[in-house]
């Protein structure tokens, strides 16, 4: 952990406040990010900042420029004898195993013979430098037969395109239960792709060793996946090969997969070559050649009584997965985990596909599918809502879960919370009071508008492949007391290795300070799952603690016997000493640990954790996929101007389940940056592809990502985390918090459809696409001005 001097840091009387008292624990406290520091001040070294090993070689990967069609001719002569180049590759020069893939190996790593998107890798350079690799990409010689391309959804339903198995889900008899509906609310919603952005974008560095050794420094959040590709890639054992990962620039789940392919190539040049490669992408590559979060497709058919309950609900999605397979089912398959969000659906048919279209191969987004399915179950419920003129937060409330209710997949629900957050936050946000002030401030005003909404969300915690629930640590503690800290997670800004710190410190008793969390390396930690699924803390924080609780044990008798206690179990351990508080007697820690290893003692462990009892089973629809489930509630407030379709976020306000926190400030933090990057998604980021399969979107002039403009004032951007909320059977009462506040911006959403309302007749439904920019918000006003919407509106 890098320390601000106090001379050169003028905020550090702020930060001081962080401070705590060296004698207490560091768990469930404030505490600075253990490298935010070195994040602001450039200390931090991410891949690109590595110092050069000797004879370093840049790679420069070369996309296809055509969305389908055939190589019909290569050749890289020209571009080899190009000043400054070392090597060019194709298909017919890689190794050993030429496809690779997540789940199943269905990605060439470098074109064969056919097409499938644009900016698919066809070729790699490799030269002194970049400018020598642009300079040779020009010499390259490679023919295409354009093929017609298939760009869409809808376009791929109609060629009945698809990857892997669908999905169904089934309670009841949904078809006879919405024949007895009052109210049928009907149709299909789109929710678009969105890019991850992350700051760094994808990176890896290859250092070739003796014989076959391969070392790689990867922007990964799985840096085992990339070690086993990396092995098949180069057609060596895995031992050979160390991933290590000193921490990333941003990850959002768009480097759990697709980092690999930049790793395993940068690794095939090095062997090649005997010299290191970097593989680094700019912004336009990485946007172009790798995947993002999944467009959805929904019909749906529900019904409801008269006050607003749901009966029986059949809804189909349908996933544009891209060109390969990547993670798109299990994608699919949490989606349709999170088709009911919050409420339970008495009765229901659930069905889900992937569509393979020929775009980008998409993959992991903060929310794995979660938030598509949720948009389904929330749009249904505001067209309701605006149908019976109902409140949408009551609306909502009135199909809450309630304890012992069953998932749709047959999981009972216990300890829910969803009531609790719903009364304590309309509380403490005013809701009512402001709801009337807005209805006031409509009444009086033409074109500008406002609208409040609540929005609740129950999120599943687990990895729903069960096997890759487990997570190991290795602990080390040196005899001048200081500790290293090794675990399987990775950490991309997000405060892992502080939360790991702090149990560290909290189960050996020491000071953070005393602690250091290592590179993440896969010759410390083998076999690992990848830093996602939210679950990164509750399974290496169970490793970790496992790890330092054995080392504790194993010095609680020094201690005991250095202090003449005859029972070591009343000993506690804190602050940096070892105390026996009936007497007051105290050692300082790194004097149990000295004695312990001239006695001796080992001072090293391994921690290993798994998750208890999750199971589904996918034909059947049944199962238990999720630990646990996480909730949380936002109320929201926009302004909308009719005239430009601009909308303001005024204000939120935010309650969130993260059971017992670990860390407030860090959890804190994961709940505003995951709102925020919701609120991006739902507004703002509209990924758009022209006619022939081309990216438009591939930078910050044409992306738009939410800036500080975006965002209420301080004051009005209120989060706090629910009390009184230990989770049992998580490491020390705590619970995820990574993915589940992203989709409290969908608030947002329900927000802009109660001011657009005001515009229309009552009993209209709002008709706003997503992301809703000020063009799709426009287009929402117009509908409801034009006679032929009222006429529509009637006749329901």
């Amino acid at each position: 952990m890098t320390t601000p001097p106090a001379n050169q840091d003028p905020d550090i009387a702020t930060l001081a406040k962080l401070d705590r008292d060296p004698k207490e624990s560091p768990l469930h406290k404030p505490a600075r990010h253990e490298s935010g520091y070195a994040h602001v001040s450039g200390d931090a070294r991410y891949v690109d900042d590595l110092p050069p090993p000797a004879g370093m070689l840049v790679a420069m990967p070369i996309g296809s420029p055509v969305a389908r069609g055939r190589i019909t001719r290569r050749d890289g002569s020209a571009a080899r004898t190009s000043p400054g180049i070392r090597g060019v590759y194709f298909a017919d020069d890689l190794p050993a195993e030429r496809y690779i893939g997540p789940v199943i190996h269905d990605e060439p790593l470098l074109a064969i013979d056919t097409i499938d998107t644009v900016g698919q890798l066809v070729a790699l350079i490799v030269g002194d430098s970049l400018a020598a690799c642009r300079a040779a990409a020009k010499l390259l010689e490679i023919d295409y037969e354009e093929l017609p391309a298939i760009l869409s959804i809808d376009d791929a339903i109609a060629a009945d395109s698809y990857l892997g198995e669908p999905h169904r889900i089934r309670r009841g008899d949904a078809e006879t239960a919405l024949a007895r509906a009052s109210v049928r609310v009907n149709g299909e919603v789109r929710v678009g792709a969105q890019d991850h952005f992350y700051l760094e974008t994808q990176a890896s560095l290859a250092i070739p060793g003796e014989a076959d050794e391969m070392l790689v420094y990867s922007s990964t959040q799985h840096p085992t996946e990339v070690q086993s590709l990396v092995a098949a890639g180069l057609g060596i054992s895995r031992n050979q090969v160390v991933v290590r990962v000193p921490r990333m620039g941003g990850g959002f789940g768009g480097k759990e997969s697709q980092a690999a392919p930049f790793a395993v190539l940068a690794a095939i040049a090095a062997r090649d070559l005997r010299r290191p490669v970097k593989i680094w992408l700019n912004r336009d590559q990485d946007m172009v050649m790798t995947g993002k979060r999944h467009p959805f497709l929904a019909r749906f058919d529900a019904g409801l009584d008269n006050d607003g309950r749901i009966i029986a609900a059949k809804i189909e999605i349908f996933a544009e997965g891209g060109w390969s397979l990547d993670l798109s089912t299990p994608i699919l398959d949490r989606a349709m985990f999170h088709l009911d969000n919050a409420y339970y659906i008495p009765e229901l048919d659930f069905y889900g596909a992937v569509t393979r279209t020929n775009k980008s191969s998409n993959t992991a987004f903060r929310g794995f599918g979660g938030p598509q399915g949720m948009v389904v179950i929330e749009t249904i419920l505001s067209r309701a809502s605006e149908r019976l003129g109902v409140d949408p937060a009551e609306i909502r409330a009135r199909n809450f879960y309630r304890e012992g209710q069953r998932t749709p997949y047959d999981q009972e629900l216990t300890d829910v919370r969803l009531q609790r957050i719903h009364d304590e936050l309309l509380a403490s946000s005013d809701y009512a009071e402001r709801r009337a002030e807005i209805a006031a401030f409509n009444g009086s005003s033409e074109h500008v508008r406002r609208g409040i909404s609540f929005q609740p969300v129950k999120f599943g915690i687990s990895f729903t492949n069960s096997m890759l629930n487990q997570a190991g640590a290795l602990v080390l503690v040196y005899t001048d007391g200081s500790v290293q800290v090794n675990h399987g997670g990775t950490e991309m800004g997000q405060g892992l290795h502080t939360k790991m710190q702090a149990i560290a410190a909290h189960e050996l008793g020491v000071q953070t300070a005393s602690i250091r969390v290592m590179t993440t390396a896969t010759d410390k930690v083998p076999n690992t799952s990848a830093t996602a699924a939210s679950s990164g803390s509750d399974l290496n924080g169970a490793a970790v603690r496992e790890a330092c609780e054995t080392i504790r044990e194993r010095l609680r008798p020094v201690a005991a016997d250095l202090l003449e206690i005859a029972d070591p179990e009343a000993l506690v351990f804190v602050g940096g000493e070892v105390r026996h508080p009936p007497t007051g007697v105290s050692i300082a820690f790194r004097e149990v640990v000295n004695t312990a290893w001239v006695r001796q003692v080992s001072l090293s462990a391994t921690g290993y954790y798994s998750t208890p009892n999750i199971h589904y089973d996918r034909a059947l629809g049944r199962g238990k996929p999720f630990h646990y489930f996480a909730y949380g509630g936002a109320v929201c407030e926009v302004e909308v101007h009719a005239l430009t379709g601009e909308h303001r976020l005024l204000r939120v306000d935010i309650l969130h389940d993260a059971g017992k926190s670990l860390v407030p400030t860090i959890d804190r933090g994961q709940v505003e940056g995951g709102f925020v990057q919701g609120l991006g998604w739902l507004t703002c980021e509209e990924v758009l592809w022209d006619r022939s399969g081309k990216l438009l979107t591939h930078g910050p002039s044409t992306y738009k990502i939410p800036a500080v403009g975006d965002l209420p004032p301080d004051d009005h951007f209120r989060v706090e985390l629910l009390s009184r909320a230990d989770q049992e059977s998580v490491v020390h009462g705590s619970k995820a918090v990574g993915e589940p506040p992203f989709m409290l911006a969908i608030g947002v959403v329900t927000a802009l459809r109660q001011a657009i309302a005001t515009w229309g007749s009552p009993g209209r439904e709002v008709a706003l696409a997503l992301p809703a920019t000020p063009e799709a918000i426009l287009r929402a006003i117009e509908d409801l001005r034009s006679p032929a919407a009222d006429l529509a509106a009637a006749a329901e």
